[in-house]
């Protein structure tokens, strides 16, 4: 009769089967499973283990959570790295994803906000702290000095040469800009605390530049501001403050408004902005109170190559109502300068006018309504208040209505 073998038998802990103790297989959680249940279960890659719960690791390889005890989850790619980083403002990731958080040039540490300080270097917002604004440009620069090298003048006197241009700080919102540039005269003796004043009040929104034209006296830059800005935001209490200090202006100083090419939809549309300006030359004067100038001139040359300048022509010298010379503006040169704040805001009121008014105007308008003809427009501006300095200066004057229905075939055809 054959001897009996006793076989030791134990209980799978996820089916519960009982199988032989040698059959069933341990996993990477200490349970002992049989064939068919290990069979459902993923393998960890380090350990080689069968294993309920694997995770992705920054290897690319799949480990159970014991393996991956002492490796922490990227909070970006949701992988366990054994190397962290800690984001400021952020989350801890791996080293891959932290590459793509800027890096502070100060303390190394990797950041979600950086700033961007003088010399084209970025800073976290806790090293920030170590930096002030250049009262000329608005750059960050290190400890409490006021203006950053390329604004610092050794004098002290804070007027850039004529050819100095400094990055644009764009103040308000797009993509339609207005840059004002106010040229003014000064006496002997109120020049330099005309040009302290004025620096001090403009703090980051312009700043002053000498201009050949002016023997005494500076050109006040302003940075592109939008026309929303520009009414709102721009210091014009300095106006009155130069006022008191002497400066003044004559027939030979200006205001000049640049207005951004890309605040135009098309080249038609630029052509439609220029032929309403140039057709209505003896109005536009007017408003501007300075006629025949010869920083500002009207050629008659200049409006027969309307449609050449809409699509990126330059024509010739840049003395015309309408300088197209610059790469990113149109240099809008018909007003004169002038101290009062009503003036001034009117001439970026006109500039501003002018390029919406002509943003849908279209050639029935030009035939039907009269749409180049200087009432129309004027009609316009009165119903938008915020244009209300430019409404007052047109209230002031006493324009005739010349309404001459336009016979230019091309110009109503470039109106479309």
């Amino acid at each position: 009769m054959p001897t009996a073998v006793l076989v030791d038998l134990a209980e799978c802990e996820t089916c519960s089967a009982h199988r032989p103790t040698a059959e069933l297989v341990e996993t990477a959680e200490n349970e002992h499973l049989c064939s068919g249940c290990v069979a459902a279960l993923d393998l960890c890659e380090r350990c080689e283990l069968p294993a309920r719960d694997t995770a992705l690791t920054t290897a690319d390889d799949y480990w159970c959570a014991g393996c991956r005890a002492h490796r922490t989850l990227c909070a970006d790619c949701d992988r366990y790295a054994p190397y962290i980083v800690a984001v400021l403002s952020g989350g801890d990731v791996c080293e891959s994803c932290a590459e793509a958080y800027t890096a502070c040039d100060d303390c190394d540490a990797r950041t979600t906000d950086s700033y961007t300080v003088d010399g084209f270097r970025a800073v976290c917002e806790d090293c920030r702290e170590d930096y002030t604004r250049c009262r000329g440009c608005r750059t960050l620069i290190r400890g409490r000095e006021d203006y950053c090298e390329d604004c610092a003048q050794p004098d002290d006197s804070r007027v850039h040469d004529s050819d100095y241009t400094p990055r644009p700080i764009f103040h308000g919102h797009g993509p339609l800009f207005l840059g004002l540039e106010l040229e003014l005269r000064t006496t002997i003796h109120g020049y330099n605390d005309s040009v302290t004043t004025a620096n001090n009040e403009l703090d980051g929104v312009g700043y002053l530049k000498h201009d050949g034209s002016i023997s005494c006296g500076f050109e006040v830059v302003t940075h592109p501001m939008s026309f929303d800005y520009a009414i709102n935001e721009f210091p014009w209490s300095v106006l009155g403050r130069l006022r008191l200090l002497g400066c003044y202006t004559d027939d030979e100083v200006g205001i000049h408004v640049h207005v951004s090419r890309a605040g135009f939809d098309s080249p038609a549309h630029i052509y439609r902005w220029l032929k309403l300006v140039y057709r209505n030359e003896t109005h536009v004067t007017a408003l501007a109170r300075r006629r025949d100038s010869q920083w500002a001139s009207f050629d008659p040359d200049i409006r027969d190559i309307a449609k050449h300048l809409a699509h990126g022509g330059h024509g010739w010298g840049r003395y015309h109502a309408i300088n197209p010379r610059p790469a990113h503006t149109f240099e809008l040169r018909v007003f004169a300068s002038s101290l009062q704040r009503q003036q001034v805001q009117a001439a970026l009121g006109f500039a501003h006018a002018t390029v919406e008014y002509t943003r849908t105007l279209r050639a029935h308008d030009v035939v039907a309504g009269h749409g180049w003809e200087w009432a129309t427009f004027t009609d316009w501006v009165a119903e938008h208040p915020e244009y209300a300095a430019l409404t007052a200066e047109l209230a002031a004057l006493t324009p005739t209505d010349t309404r001459e229905p336009s016979s230019n075939l091309e110009d109503l055809a470039c109106a479309s």
